[in-house]
């Protein structure tokens, strides 16, 4: 018979499950990197519930037999969201998690195994609601041109040792608390086309009071193809991130902060511009650094539309309609 002392009725009561986590990978036509994204997951050590959701964001579903092929000790599911956008796929993912955490890892990215592990401790000591990790950018061998300033761009760099941050980062390699998003479809929709849907959330939730931290031992791998090692693809998605703090100060009603931004983006444009202009007469091994910072700078001013960039949704498939023959 089994034991129904008191004793053992409070040891049945104390008993707590593990913690529930949904790692997210969004995807758009990227196989090769999806299936080392996928693997790096199925690597993570730890005792918590773990589950994957891949969300395919291309019109053909073009993943689905890939990630119903993936044969993982875990839950794996797959969601097609034909309807292109950033922000379409993410909503999408978050609606049919059911996790206490969710975990966002990008298409490109490639997670060490006590991953996840690291980003969980950090949640637990500071009480956090959302959790950034850094990320190293990994460039093929033939990327030669300006390779410290595209190493630099592509990675994500923090304090260096886990602590409260007073600021947000990407949502590439960040974890979120479920209960502390408002809504199963958190992500504007208004920037499918444009990102910076991670922005406007977060800031919001900056609002709120909402705990953000930084673990400095949780980082990410992220794979740059030498089609986007380029000052031509930087120099855009530079213009684009110096259009983010603006963008969503004017879109959440802070109008003074928005004119604030637009008038130092405009002196940082002149003072950097110029200053770029004899670095690259000079052949100066900073060039490349200096003229981001005036894109960056040009994008704080010019932050609404017609200038608003598009790296997402149907500006996809017309890049891919570009490239096929």
């Amino acid at each position: 018979m089994p034991d129904s002392s008191p004793q053992a009725f409070v040891s049945q009561k104390t008993i707590k499950r593990p913690e529930s986590v949904c790692v997210i990978i969004p995807t758009f036509r990227r196989p090769q990197g999806l299936e080392t994204a996928m693997r790096s997951i199925k690597a993570q050590t730890g005792t918590h519930a773990l589950s994957l959701i891949v969300c395919d964001n291309s019109p053909e579903a073009s993943a689905r037999a890939q990630v119903e092929a993936f044969a993982a000790p875990f839950s794996v599911i797959y969601i097609h969201e034909p309807q292109t956008g950033v922000a379409n796929a993410r909503n999408s993912a978050v609606s049919a998690c059911q996790a206490d955490f969710i975990a966002f890892l990008d298409d490109d990215e490639e997670a060490p195994a006590g991953w996840l592990n690291h980003l969980m401790a950090a949640q637990k000591l500071f009480n956090a609601d959302v959790i950034f990790g850094p990320v190293t950018a990994r460039l093929t061998e033939n990327t030669r041109h300006n390779r410290p300033y595209y190493e630099h761009f592509f990675s994500r760099f923090g304090p260096a040792q886990s602590e409260i941050l007073p600021h947000y980062y990407g949502c590439g390699n960040s974890l979120l608390k479920t209960s502390a998003l408002t809504s199963k479809t958190p992500f504007s929709t208004l920037q499918n086309e444009m990102g910076g849907e991670d922005d406007i959330l977060f800031t919001a939730m900056k609002a709120e009071g909402r705990i953000m931290a930084w673990a400095a031992d949780a980082p990410v791998f992220e794979d740059v193809p030498p089609a986007r090692a380029t000052l031509a693809y930087t120099l855009k998605r530079g213009f684009a991130y110096g259009q983010g703090p603006s963008h969503s100060s004017g879109v959440n009603g802070r109008y003074l902060a928005c004119a604030g931004w637009m008038a130092q983006g405009l002196i940082q444009a002149a003072v950097f511009g110029l200053a770029s202009l004899v670095l690259f007469a000079l052949r100066h091994p900073r060039r490349a650094f200096v003229l981001d910072k005036a894109a960056r700078g040009l994008g704080k001013t010019l932050w609404f539309p017609p200038f608003k960039m598009k790296f997402y949704g149907q500006v996809l498939l017309k890049k891919d309609k570009k490239i096929k023959p």
